[in-house]
């Protein structure tokens, strides 16, 4: 027999010994998830006795994240925006600095067509959706087993948006008055050392970007005149290190407005910039 309080605290110790950085975050987050009790439940309750089932379930999701398992992927869920997200290893997990892409966007984007690229989850298009009082929203992926998942959020938001299965603007047509996208930044002598739940689970398609993690950046900044209207906007997440190359890339475009918005962190996390000099 075991309390809610003796399997936590050996769920945290074991997720520990697996090297997990948030483990008495992740320890609790899981028991909450499996038992459905909040902190007050706890306090008041922790001494009491685990339901047996429930414990088989709790410890073999402890032994996925002492895997190195993401603790979405194992929940299926991740909050952004106020909004949750259905995810799986095909698409990367939602974060919170990629909040303040969206938060930007929102700023301009009321009555307006927006493309996002890169959609995966359609965290962003489907955010911008949700709160931007759209007039057209589009995502687009290379990858259709990311567009099942986004297709699966807009149903669960209840929002309209299209979602088309193409590689950066090979199947898009038509114009829009802003773009946005978190396309693939990591450079490839930098995905070795990412943390193991990122290199090992989260898709290699939507985060290496060669030798510079400019591949994506320059193919989609050189099709801009083509998709985006006169005087429209282009949003990019950036890595921390890439502000100063992104920005090059758009001047050289003839974009102007160029500005560089940081994270929570003050790291460079956002490039955005208003119309291009050649529209036709």
């Amino acid at each position: 027999m075991m309390t809610y309080r003796q399997l936590l605290n050996e769920s945290r110790e074991y997720l520990k010994n697996a090297g997990v950085a948030d483990a008495e975050i992740d320890a609790w987050y899981l028991l909450s998830h499996v038992f459905g009790i909040s902190r007050a439940d706890f306090l008041l309750y922790g001494q009491d006795e685990c339901p047996k089932d429930k414990v088989t379930v709790y410890k073999k999701l402890i032994e996925k994240r002492a895997a190195r398992i993401p603790l979405q992927y194992i929940t299926g869920v991740q909050e952004f925006m106020g909004l949750e997200f259905d995810v799986d290893e095909n698409v990367l997990i939602p974060r919170q600095d990629t909040e303040i892409l969206v938060e930007e966007v929102l700023k301009v984007c009321k009555g307006k067509s927006v493309l996002d690229l890169c959609t995966g989850s359609g965290c962003i298009i489907l955010s911008l959706a949700k709160y931007g009082n759209l007039k057209m929203a589009v995502g687009s992926d290379i990858s259709e087993k990311a567009l099942q998942v986004a297709r699966k959020n807009a149903k669960k938001l209840n929002l309209d948006v299209l979602f088309i299965c193409s590689d950066l603007f090979e199947k898009i047509e038509g114009k829009y008055d802003i773009i946005v996208s978190n396309p693939p930044y990591i450079k490839s002598e930098d995905y070795i050392s990412l943390m193991p739940e990122v290199r090992d689970h989260e898709p290699k398609l939507a985060l290496e970007a060669g030798t510079d993690g400019l591949i994506f950046y320059r193919r989609i900044i050189n099709d801009l005149p083509r998709f985006l209207n006169p005087g429209g906007f282009v949003f990019f997440e950036i890595g921390y290190d890439q502000g100063e190359a992104v920005e090059k890339l758009l001047s050289k475009a003839g974009f102007t407005d160029i500005k560089v918005k940081k994270d929570l962190s003050g790291l460079d996390r956002v490039v955005y910039a208003k119309t291009v000099s050649h529209t036709k």
